[in-house]
């Protein structure tokens, strides 16, 4: 296994599950779970409309509250429209790095999308018309937003699973990109997804090779019976 992540957990044997997959196929899963990566390097080959149907398939069986399947995807093929987006990027690109003070020099560093180079780009938005879906979001509103979460979570995997990048990028004005792409009514657009081919994935995350941050440990997040951090 050339897997990129040492951190793999040891998988154990399933004998125990009756529902388990077998080995081969569980160790698929927890690998491309270690190896998927936000890509921002792209190639500009395009991709495999068979291969980017599959992803959608992947999406579309995510996991929603109240199975109220809030995600929808548009498919971005207009070059004007491409070049439009990509400056609404750049302009919230600049207003994060005012707003980082003094990590605004190493954040511009940074790449932080791939929206001119990649073979695909996506819009995933939030449908209009939410609230009327009350079933898991009457004091939890947000469970819609987990929900598209878990979508493109779905289609990133997907993604490492047939060797294609992926990058989520969310600096840009909602309002603005809403108004970009004539979304209706209370429609919110939640990401722009990169999608295409690679030269190589990152060996970790690259925000973590660039020395932005680090992976917490999985300590300090799991609690028993009380908050991670008071028993951390």
């Amino acid at each position: 296994m050339n897997n990129l992540d040492a951190g793999l957990p040891d998988i154990g044997d399933a004998a125990g599950a009756p529902h388990g997959y077998d080995d081969d196929a569980r160790s698929a899963v927890y690998r491309v779970i270690a190896e998927r990566r936000d890509m921002r390097h792209f190639r500009r080959d395009p991709v495999d409309p068979a291969a980017l149907r599959r992803l959608l398939w992947a999406a579309h069986h995510a996991p929603s509250v109240g199975y109220m399947q809030p995600w929808r995807f548009m498919r971005i093929t207009d070059v004007a429209l491409r070049t439009a987006i990509h400056a609404l990027v750049e302009e919230e690109r600049l207003a994060t790095a005012r707003a980082l003070g003094e990590r605004e020099e190493q954040f511009m560093r940074l790449k932080v999308e791939g929206v001119l180079d990649c073979g695909e780009l996506l819009v995933a938005a939030l449908c209009d018309g939410r609230d009327r879906h009350v079933f898991g979001r009457r004091t939890l509103p947000e469970m819609d937003l987990a929900s598209c979460a878990c979508a493109i979570q779905n289609m990133w995997l997907a993604a490492r699973a047939e060797g294609l990048g992926m990058g989520w990028v969310s600096i840009f004005d909602p309002h603005k990109l809403a108004a970009l792409l004539r979304m209706p009514g209370d429609a919110r657009p939640i990401a722009v997804l990169c999608i295409g081919h690679v030269d190589a994935f990152y060996r970790a995350p690259m925000l973590e090779l660039e020395g932005w941050a680090a992976r917490l440990p999985e300590g300090v997040l799991m609690g028993e019976n009380g908050w991670p951090e008071a028993a951390a």
